[in-house]
């Protein structure tokens, strides 16, 4: 199973001078493009002796300083985090050929910056969050539905939900960015931004 990409050079002239400029073009193409989910990615964290380990979360925010996603701090990822801050995040656009593939370090956003996402979150979500001990074994569907009608019943609509002090959010800050564009014949463009050492940032071509 393979298909034959076909798209326009990609280009080092084509690129923005930073890559979360070039980030936001590609991302609102995606959007524009029709895709489903575009801000779902690929997180890959691993622990402090280096097993890996993968799951899809949705970008909830970016901006020049990285990306962020909300997630329980007890959770996998969050446990995982929290031993060693390396982190890998990849968006696989596959409907336009297009990859983007993050490396940096995370660190927790603020909890000022958690408790107004949360605000914006539905409140059956809000619910979700205290609900779930997300990563840990529970004993059956119903146990966790019996957890959530409780909840339910204690913060109905229209209450305010108190953000768990156990849930926020990561910034993931890019040490590299690298963005894949399918070509024809498997002769692939990669072009990745990579920090220097004064902060700045300078472009490499990557063989396919």
């Amino acid at each position: 199973m393979r298909e034959q990409y076909r798209a326009e050079p990609f280009t080092e002239d084509s690129l923005a001078p930073s890559p979360m400029g070039q980030f936001a073009r590609w991302f609102q193409q995606a959007v524009t493009g029709g895709l489903h989910e575009p801000n779902a990615m690929v997180v890959s964290t691993a622990t402090p002796d280096g097993r890996p380990s993968s799951r899809t979360v949705l970008l909830k925010a970016y901006d020049g300083r990285g990306f962020v996603f909300y997630t329980n701090y007890r959770s996998r990822k969050g446990a995982e985090l929290a031993g060693n801050r390396y982190v890998s995040l990849l968006f696989p656009w596959h409907q336009i050929a297009r990859q983007v593939i993050v490396t940096g370090t995370a660190e927790r956003v603020s909890r000022a910056e958690t408790a107004a996402y949360f605000r914006t979150r539905p409140h059956g979500s809000q619910l979700g969050a205290w609900a779930s001990e997300q990563s840990r074994p529970v004993g059956s569907r119903e146990e966790l539905t019996a957890a959530y009608a409780a909840l339910e019943e204690r913060y109905p609509e229209g209450e305010k939900v108190p953000v768990p002090p156990h849930w926020g959010g990561f910034r993931v800050v890019p040490e590299a960015v690298e963005f894949w564009q399918g070509q024809e014949n498997r002769m692939h463009d990669r072009l990745r931004y990579v920090r220097t050492r004064d902060g700045a940032w300078s472009v490499e071509r990557l063989n396919p």
